[in-house]
């Protein structure tokens, strides 16, 4: 079931939002995501650029997997770079995770989300995607805290 994918499937009904969030809404919850629960900042590296990028973001865990349900879909930039370049780390909760492995995933029903997430994500955004990604170790999983 997974599968890279662009065009109507790689974007939600949420797309249109995107640079409002990313210009107004980021700035303030950056500083909150990293130590609040279901929330983390995502590292990454531009894939053109190689400039760091530090994005807000819902996480959700499950043992060493970790997903991303795709708001804006996978036709967004730090979805790309991290596609490209096989990692990430994430800030949450005090702790830095590093994450590998990055598979993105085709599933209208959102079956690993918890009810309300699918309920937003799904009915709500229309997300049909995410990203699974695991922690680099089993120790990583736990996190070196920051």
């Amino acid at each position: 079931m997974s599968q890279h994918v662009t065009g109507a499937h790689g974007r939600t009904r949420m797309w249109r939002f995107r640079q409002v969030v990313r210009r107004y809404v980021n700035p303030v919850t950056r500083p909150l995501a990293k130590r609040l629960p279901t929330f983390a900042v995502l590292t990454h590296r531009g894939r053109k650029s190689g400039r760091t990028y530090r994005t807000p973001i819902n996480v959700f865990q499950r043992g060493d997997d970790y997903f991303f349900y795709l708001t804006y879909g996978s036709d967004v930039q730090w979805v790309k770079n991290v596609l490209a370049s096989r990692s990430c780390s994430i800030e949450t909760r005090g702790r830095v995770v590093e994450l590998v492995e990055p598979e993105l995933i085709t599933d209208p029903d959102l079956r690993p989300a918890p009810p309300h997430v699918r309920f937003v994500e799904g009915k709500i955004a229309g997300a049909t995607q995410y990203l699974r990604m695991r922690a680099a170790s089993a120790d990583a999983a736990l996190g070196a805290p920051t």
